[in-house]
């Protein structure tokens, strides 16, 4: 088999989005213009979606906003500039914040998540498919800190039409030998890789990922499939909240003893 030869660029042109804005038809529109052919693969970011959205609130409303759209709290941290909260949202990303960010927008606001990014994938696919005449991939990207991890990469939050997930169990490697538990997070990937191009100031909201054409499913699921079940997550807590959690425990055990 091949090696594919992968390029990436970013779409020109995209005006400041604001909430009420068809996403979809000015996404199609530049994807003409600048050239996106069947089979490329489009990472939008997710503040675009949400700017159209109008997933927009005031900044002083930040720490409420945070609260109302988490549904299970992680871990917490103080420092200098307040608390750190670490939640699983109700997309059911574990991210600080649930995701609300004050970056990329005007003074004063801050951002949701959009509503349902796997919906609205499909919607800037659909557009930009009849535009360009053929099938596309799109998946709708955020920034998120990593367990073990310094610093912070673009990762899948919404996809359509592009598999997200290369699930490689029960394949051989180049040696014979079976694969077991080889599942490559191309989404996340694809997200990291294409935000080498976006970046965080560059004002390119849009990147497309050429040679992967071999990723794209009509039928593959949205970016559910990259979030481990809790009940399988061996890191559901923080440090010290499940250092807590077992002192409790504990203080439990004692007293049904006594």
């Amino acid at each position: 088999m091949s090696v594919p030869r992968v390029t990436l660029f970013g779409v020109e042109g995209i005006p400041e989005i604001v909430p009420g804005d068809d996403l979809p038809a000015l996404l199609a529109a530049a994807a003409v213009r600048d050239g996106v052919e069947p089979g490329d693969i489009l990472a939008v970011t997710s503040k675009i979606v949400s700017k159209a959205e109008g997933r927009v609130v005031a900044a002083a409303d930040r720490e409420q906003a945070i609260t109302d759209e988490t549904v299970r709290v992680v871990a917490t941290r103080e420092h200098p500039g307040g608390v750190t909260r670490i939640v699983e949202n109700r997309l059911g990303l574990v991210m600080a914040a649930a995701g609300v960010d004050a970056s990329n927008t005007t003074d004063g606001t801050v951002l949701l998540l959009p509503i349902d990014p796997d919906a609205s994938a499909h919607a800037i696919r659909t557009a930009v498919r009849a535009a360009v005449g053929g099938d596309v991939g799109v998946i709708i990207t955020d920034t998120a800190g990593r367990t073990w991890r310094e610093g912070q990469t673009d990762i899948a939050i919404g996809g359509s039409g592009v598999r997200l997930l290369d699930d490689l169990r029960g394949q051989s490697d180049a040696h014979g030998r079976r694969l077991d538990v080889t599942a490559p997070a191309v989404g996340d990937e694809l997200a990291a890789a294409a935000d080498l191009i976006k970046g965080k100031s560059s004002g390119t909201p849009v990147a497309v990922i050429r040679g992967l054409d071999r990723l794209l499913d009509a039928a593959a699921e949205g970016a559910r499939v990259l979030q481990r079940p809790t009940s399988e997550d061996l890191f559901s807590l923080g440090t010290a909240e499940a250092r807590e959690e077992g002192r409790r425990a504990a203080r439990g055990a004692d007293l049904r003893d006594t």
